[in-house]
């Protein structure tokens, strides 16, 4: 069970997967993905792909991305996804950084030139379009060019090991360059098994994944745990507001996971009704506020479970429990198969209650970032504990309360400010639709308090309705210098938001405003 082979766990006349697509949804069953998996491993073996080799995959989600990530792991190779829509130069970046073998690109891509092609193109990278074939009723793997794995030839079918490195993510660099994360099959799978006791997941449960897959949210949760538990998900190009229950309803799911950004966006849209049967609602990858919580719960009938994880540790580390079980807003429960500790600077554990960094350890947990020994020397403690770069405390039932990013603190004078509590006031504002705090230059105190706010349709705040907002509910040191309004809070990729690239936006668009 600690590998991505033997890990896949449903029936094999149960359906796997449903690719939503007009006028009939493809549907695979466990016999039918585990036929693909290996025709595919096959076919990346025949044109070079071995022990170690990079195999970056730059398609949407799709039943292709699903194949090829497998069959790149069964093959001892190891998956590197990749964002579809990065420029070249992003591309460049990460295929020259993790040495890919080949790139598989959508059908049609070689021909236009695609981005990726191009960047492949500059490293030698073999390039293929990995698509489904409809008509021979196959994940196609045409090789366009075979660029450094000329001359390999057909090398033989492998059997991956608990230690073979299955998947590299890049961190998401917000301080500095990205730092390449190696995860094992034995840190995927144990994650995968995580995942499903957290939530009871078992044949009977069905996701809508709308997670991007080149994103460790989506991969672990919303594809890799499912498969585990012999249970099944509905797999949609991207993300749609509009089609999002059609689907969920259509094809009977029972739960979902996602940033909060997306659970914000549903609920501006038409409640189903009558309302499917949920299970539950996860929340991951960014701070959920208790406002959101509440309206998701209240509009869905349905338990939100935040959760907490990181690319390092395979994704999830803590989460709340199912009821009957107490789930708490504001935190983001209890660890789940992982051991959670606040630590000190020295690396000495805390009093309950007490803040302090947030620390893991457990065997989902990367052995260390690739080529980077001063990173590795100042994320692990003696006694093998991960820093995770987080400040929070264990509450009194022991679930975990995040208070931000230690670097993301804001130092004002020597106060330490939490971004975290101020967004989760000023979205308690009846008039904000989203809210983020950051440190903005300041010559009396070094830093002082910036907000970037978009206002619900409609609504009307000024500077000072703000300020007073904040100053009726929290200390006086605490009420922001600037209020920077805006109709669009920049996110990443994922729907995630950075508060340094929020910040850097802010202030570039005020200094332009100011010439």
């Amino acid at each position: 069970m600690s590998t991505l082979q033997s890990a896949i766990n449903g029936p094999s006349d149960a359906v796997a997967l449903i690719v939503p697509s007009k006028p009939t949804p493809l549907v695979v069953t466990y016999k039918d993905l585990l036929v693909e998996v290996l025709s595919f491993q096959q076919k990346l073996a025949a044109i070079g792909i071995t022990h170690g080799s990079s195999v970056s995959i730059a398609t949407v989600n799709s039943y292709e991305f699903i194949v090829s990530f497998l069959a790149a792991s069964w093959q001892r190779g190891i998956a590197a996804p990749l964002n579809p829509a990065y420029k070249q130069e992003e591309f460049e970046f990460y295929i020259e950084d993790i040495k890919s073998a080949v790139v598989l690109v959508p059908k049609g891509a070689y021909q236009k030139g695609a981005p990726a092609v191009k960047a492949a193109q500059k490293f030698n990278a073999a390039i293929a379009e990995c698509y489904w074939d409809d008509q021979k009723k196959e994940v196609a793997l045409d090789v366009k060019e075979l660029g450094q794995l000329k001359g390999k030839g057909q090398q033989p079918l492998l059997k991956p090991q608990p230690e073979d490195i299955a998947l590299v993510l890049h961190t998401s660099g917000t301080t500095s360059r990205p730092k390449v994360v190696p995860l094992s099959h034995r840190n995927l799978t144990r994650t995968m098994r995580n995942i499903q006791q957290t939530y009871q997941l078992t044949a009977a449960d069905r996701t809508m994944l709308v997670m991007p897959l080149f994103h460790v949210h989506g991969l672990l949760c919303g594809l890799l745990a499912p498969l585990l538990a012999g249970g099944s998900m509905v797999v949609p190009t991207k993300f749609s507001a509009t089609e999002f229950w059609q689907d969920f309803i259509t094809h009977n799911a029972n739960w979902y996971t996602a940033v909060p950004t997306i659970h914000q966006i549903l609920l501006k849209h038409p409640t189903p009704n009558p309302l499917p049967k949920i299970r539950f609602i996860r929340s991951c990858s960014s701070p959920l506020s208790p406002t959101v919580f509440h309206a998701l719960e209240k509009t869905y009938s349905a338990p939100v479970l935040e959760a907490y994880a990181m690319t390092e540790a395979a994704h999830q580390m803590t989460s709340n429990p199912l009821p009957p079980a107490k789930r708490k807003p504001g935190t983001v429960g209890i660890g789940q198969g992982v051991e959670v500790v606040i630590l000190d600077d020295a690396g000495h554990k805390v009093p309950q209650g007490t803040e302090g960094e947030i620390s893991i350890r457990g065997e989902n947990v990367t052995s260390g970032y690739l080529n980077n020994p001063e990173a590795n020397k100042s994320a692990f403690t003696a006694s093998g504990y991960f820093r995770t770069g987080d400040q929070g405390k264990l509450d009194e039932d022991g679930y975990v309360v995040i208070t931000g990013r230690i670097k993301e603190l804001i130092n004002k004078g020597g106060e330490k400010i939490s971004p975290i509590e101020l967004d989760n006031v000023l979205t308690r504002n009846p008039a904000v639709s989203e809210a983020v705090s950051f440190a903005i230059p300041d010559e009396m105190y070094g830093q002082d308090i910036g907000v970037a706010i978009v206002l619900k349709p409609g609504q009307k705040l000024s500077d000072e309705d703000v300020k007073k907002w904040v100053g009726d509910k929290l200390a006086k040191f605490k009420i922001p210098k600037k209020v920077y309004f805006t109709d669009v809070m920049p996110k990443t990729a994922t729907g995630k938001i950075q508060r340094r690239i929020v910040a850097e936006t802010m202030q570039k668009k005020e200094g332009r405003a100011k010439l």
